[in-house]
């Protein structure tokens, strides 16, 4: 195989820069700016709050890249004060903005922005978004002031809140360290927090103009927007210890049982699917996942195509049934029960949901007519005797958790997520597998002892419930929303989904489909129309081919518990059969890190796949077996974006 490509290729699967970020700092406090907004505002190394950003978000909730201009940045030991003027907008409208961020040492810090609509401008949103932290803050105790000057004492969500938590906001003001307190006091407007959880972000999001208000909404020429936000600390704080420069992961107890990996087949990809199927089944998925949606002129010949590429691939076929009829829905579900069973009954699981729900209901608005959800499953039974029946969402957790199934009438509750709903930089992704285990939880209390799976998933947007169109990123670039995210022919896509494996793994799933064989979300490159560097000239498999094909050999396996001391950098699945123990971990970090093992993995085997080998790996199916050597050491040092598996004596 030839070709050279370049390290951020090979990282990120583009070569597109991040934006570039500047860390500020006042003393014992800092934030990072970047694009004109603030993240990771900290004090004394304690995360205060995660961001605070000044948007403006179109009539179909995307958000605008501000231009920059007339940047100042002034920094004393004590201070930092930046300044700019910014536009955002498109050919059909604009809005101007000024903004002034100051602070001091002693933690406080205030972002204001004073803005004109240019002409008349049409969005959801145009304001400030502040987003909390998850880590210290989920299920502690605040006081907020509402909008009318009352205070009351409430607490962050332990469990997903479905719906705002807070409303009528002014200020909000948490515990962050021990005898230390922040408050964060928003003006210009009425605000809201939703939990960002809902869609795998990881924070409670704050943010003006209430969802229960008309959007879009039109800001008239000349219209003006002045808002502002202040942060400021109660009491005082040691210094945060800083981390070590290392990792350390320990193995537990067994744990369960490692569950199946899937694939999901999009109904676009089944001829590629099927054409490329002799090289997936080495992948050896224990499930293929099929869309079948007549609305979209799917018939008979398509369950038929579906069940022969399950079989292909050797793998259980599961199906995903839209059902459009609302009150014809038995006779429909009845004639394809019949057609299905004409076919052999070849489905293992079929999983059914009103068309109505594929796409999401904002909080403030009607959900559309549907059939009753009890009465749907009641006849879907009668319809597919003997199978398993599903129910749930094919859109994200965020629909399961406002609308949630009678469980009482199905064997299996389904959801699906997507990593860039909100941001799509590479730091926004990794964080949202810190969201995971919160979303599990959530999930096992909706199911209520029934069996949950999920996906398809991946980072990009599978289907979008907000949008019934695909967004494709044009010019191999990151987007928030995309379908066709470049990480995903990437080592960063390769241990994202590595740790997203692993913590539904740990979380209880009893099944993880991915997003695909072939296409935008696949394992194996296929010609598209958007550009695949490296791949378009040499073709090949992406990194996460070999990350799948290694978790897929373990299903049924005893999962052991693994205790990583810091699971934002590395995040790790170990599992045991006949006496043998084997790990995958996963650097999460551009930086690399170096991990100091559990003694009962210092003699063995272990593969690294890294930028290093990248191409090799992309050439030879078999790399995991090919590339493995004898490993002894108490530690083992993972570049940047690189995942490893080791395999014990």
């Amino acid at each position: 195989m030839t070709g050279n490509p370049t390290r951020t290729i090979r990282l990120f699967g583009t070569d597109e820069p991040p934006a570039p970020t500047r860390i500020l700092r006042a003393g014992p406090l800092s934030a990072e700016f970047e694009a004109g907004n603030l993240r990771y505002i900290r004090l004394g190394g304690i995360e205060l709050i995660r961001a605070v950003s000044f948007i403006a978000r179109d009539a179909v909730w995307g958000t605008y890249t501000p231009e920059i201009t007339d940047l100042t940045i002034e920094e004393t030991p004590e201070t930092f004060r930046v300044t700019y003027s910014a536009v955002v907008g498109d050919g059909d409208q604009t809005f101007r903005y000024d903004a002034v961020i100051e602070a001091r040492a002693d933690g406080y810090l205030r972002f204001e922005a004073h803005g004109r609509a240019a002409t008349e401008f049409v969005t959801n949103r145009t304001g400030f978004v502040v987003l909390h932290p998850l880590d210290g803050v989920a299920g502690t105790e605040a006081t907020i002031e509402d909008a009318d000057g009352l205070s009351a004492t409430v607490r962050f969500p332990d469990l997903i809140a479905p719906y705002q938590p807070m409303t009528n906001l002014r200020a909000i003001t948490h515990a962050f360290a021990p005898g230390a307190r922040v408050t964060c006091r928003m003006e210009g407007d009425v605000f809201e927090m939703e939990d960002q959880r809902n869609w795998t972000d990881a924070s409670f999001k704050t943010y003006c103009r209430p969802l229960g208000l008309p959007w879009p909404y039109a800001l008239a020429a000349g219209t003006e927007v002045a808002q502002a936000v202040t942060v400021s600390v109660i009491g005082k704080t040691a210094e945060a210890r800083g981390r070590s420069d290392d990792v350390s992961l320990r193995i537990g107890a067994p744990l369960g049982t490692v569950p199946a990996l899937g694939i999901g087949i999009d109904p676009a990809d089944m001829d590629a699917t099927a054409a490329n199927a002799d090289m997936l089944r080495t992948v050896a998925p224990g499930i293929a996942v099929f869309r079948h949606d007549p609305n979209l002129g799917h018939n008979r010949s398509h369950l038929e195509k579906a069940a022969q590429i399950a079989g292909a691939l050797g793998a259980e076929a599961w199906l995903q049934l839209v059902v459009r009829s609302i009150d014809g829905f038995a006779g429909e579900l009845a004639g394809l029960g019949a057609t299905v069973a004409a076919l052999g009954s070849p489905f293992d699981a079929i999983f059914v949901s009103p068309a109505a729900d594929l796409s999401g209901v904002l909080p403030g608005s009607t959900w559309p007519p549907c059939p009753p959800l009890a009465d749907l499953y009641d006849a879907a039974r009668k319809a597919f005797p003997g199978v398993r029946l599903g129910g749930g969402m094919f859109a994200y957790f965020t629909e399961l958790n406002r609308k949630r199934p009678p469980m009482e009438d199905i064997d299996l509750v389904t959801f699906q997520t997507s990593a860039i709903n909100h941001a799509a930089d590479d730091r926004s992704v990794s964080e949202t597998l810190e969201t995971l285990p919160h979303i599990a939880a959530t999930a096992r209390i909706i199911a209520g002892g029934m069996p949950y799976v999920v996906g398809p998933s991946g980072i990009g947007v599978r289907d979008n419930p907000y949008n019934d169109k695909r967004l494709i990123a044009e010019g191999n670039v990151r987007m928030a929303t995309a379908f066709n995210d470049p990480r995903q022919r990437s080592l960063f896509g390769a241990v994202w989904n590595l740790g997203y494996f692993s913590r539904f793994a740990y979380g209880g799933a009893e099944a993880i489909t991915f997003c695909g064989g072939v296409g935008a979300f696949g394992l194996v490159h296929t010609s598209q129309s958007w550009q695949q560097p490296f791949f378009d000239a040499v073709g090949g498999v992406f990194p996460t081919y070999h990350v799948a094909r290694g978790l897929a050999a373990l299903r049924g396996a005893a999962m052991r518990e693994v205790t990583v001391s810091d699971e934002r950098r590395i995040l790790a699945l170990a599992a045991e059969r006949e006496g043998r123990l084997t790990l995958w971990a996963a650097n999460l970090s551009e930086v690399p890190q170096r991990l100091h093992l559990d003694p009962a993995l210092h003699n063995g085997q272990a593969i690294v796949l890294d930028a290093n080998n990248f191409v090799d790996a992309a050439a030879d199916l078999d790399f995991l077996k090919n590339r493995a050597r004898p490993f002894a050491g108490p530690e083992i040092v993972l570049d940047s974006y690189a995942a490893a598996r080791l395999v014990g004596d």
